[in-house]
């Protein structure tokens, strides 16, 4: 929702405000040039300029909805707003909350906004809210006005030389710009938890490396595709990122586990697990790994158990989701559009005994383990398979 003729996006951002001046800088940098390669990565032609510490997207009256959804998809964007440009006249704002008013105003309440960059204009941010308000009044039948919870807010934005009114503020995910922070090795199964935890990392700034576990036997193609797929999804907040799924074949140590190892088995999969992600995370120079881990999940997620098989690596181990209900992960992942594909029933429960370890030690952990599993995870890391999206 927009008022008429909004060709422009403002674009706000939050946590990169707080840094010191240089390094807010080049984080707005880098934030013009993410929204620019998500622009582009959708077809849409428009220009991102950065000014006072904030962000414009130039687009036109046609694109400017695509535009602000693209900008509103971008990490490190806490909101953005289409926006028609006018002159920093009150008469000229006026008319144009009073335009937009009766372009998208017809029932419930409203309240009008402003503020100013500076003092220099004749008017004040309370007497432009008050005469907007009149405005607005005067160009609809039956208004309210409610100033604390309005139904739709009409908002102004006065600088030097412009003035920008707007309807709406689109949330994005807020965080910081991907690709000012490292890169890390994310564990994907492409079940509901660890898409959710590497879009959370992907929030946070960091770009990632995908890497996918084939499991062979234990797994299957339905396995394998919801994998895929939730990292397609992904991909589209970070076109300008390497998002290819590394495929790591590991069928041959799941068969050896399967044979071997009793009520330890899902610990000592972890373990191999890390120890294959360490082995990329090195190869990649990503410096973490990412799971979609939480306390308590299953019984291999007890805050015991977390402890013993994240000795199996010496890299730091991510856990966005650690203390998350599962009702706000499912949440998470419908916002994001991964929860269709990480629903696709598959078979990777095979793998689980009929009894699990919940309480274990290390000496139990490493007493399961198998000889020469974690050769199997250096040479299964070393057969890497990278799948396009």
């Amino acid at each position: 929702m927009h008022p008429s003729g909004a060709d422009t996006v403002l674009v706000r951002h939050g946590d990169v405000g707080v840094k010191s001046g240089k390094v807010q800088t080049e984080m707005e940098r880098r934030l013009r040039d993410n929204i620019a390669a998500i622009l582009a990565d959708r077809g849409i032609d428009a220009e991102v300029e950065r000014r006072w510490s904030r962000l414009l997207v130039h687009a036109t009256e046609e694109t400017v909805e695509e535009a602000t959804t693209a900008a509103a998809d971008t990490f490190g964007v806490q909101s953005a707003s289409a926006a028609a440009v006018v002159s920093p006249e009150q008469a000229v704002i006026e008319e144009t909350l009073a335009d937009a008013a009766r372009g998208h105003y017809h029932e419930g309440t409203f309240a009008v906004r402003a503020r100013r960059s500076s003092k220099d204009h004749p008017f004040t941010s309370a007497e432009l809210e008050r005469e907007g308000g009149t405005a607005v009044w005067n160009a609809v039948e039956n208004p309210e006005v409610d100033l604390d919870d309005p139904d739709i807010t009409f908002s102004v934005e006065v600088r030097d030389d412009e003035a920008f009114v707007f309807l709406e503020k689109r949330d994005g995910p807020g965080g910081l710009p991907l690709g000012t922070q490292t890169k890390l090795v994310s564990l994907v199964s492409g079940g509901i938890d660890s898409p959710v935890a590497t879009w959370e990392v992907m929030k946070r700034g960091s770009p990632v490396v995908p890497v996918y576990l084939d499991l062979g036997d234990y797994g299957g193609i339905d396995h394998r595709a919801r994998a895929v797929e939730t990292v397609r999804k992904l991909a589209k907040y970070a076109p300008e990122q390497d998002m290819r799924v590394r495929k790591v074949p590991t069928g041959e140590a799941m068969a050896l586990l399967a044979e071997e190892v009793g009520p330890a088995r899902m610990l000592v999969f972890r373990r191999f697990m890390y120890r294959v992600a360490e082995h990329i995370a090195r190869e990649e120079s990503a410096h973490g790994i990412v799971t979609g881990e939480a306390i308590g999940q299953k019984s291999s997620q007890t805050a015991r158990n977390l402890g013993v098989v994240g000795t199996a690596t010496t890299m730091p181990i991510h856990r966005p989701l650690l203390t998350m209900d599962k009702s706000d992960i499912v949440a998470r992942a419908r916002r994001i559009d991964t929860y269709t594909d990480s629903t696709i029933p598959a078979g990777c429960n095979r793998l689980a005994p009929d009894y699990p370890e919940t309480n274990a030690t290390h000496e139990i952990a490493q007493n399961a383990e198998p000889d020469g599993l974690f050769e199997l995870a250096k040479a299964a890391a070393e057969n890497v398979e990278l799948i396009d999206l």
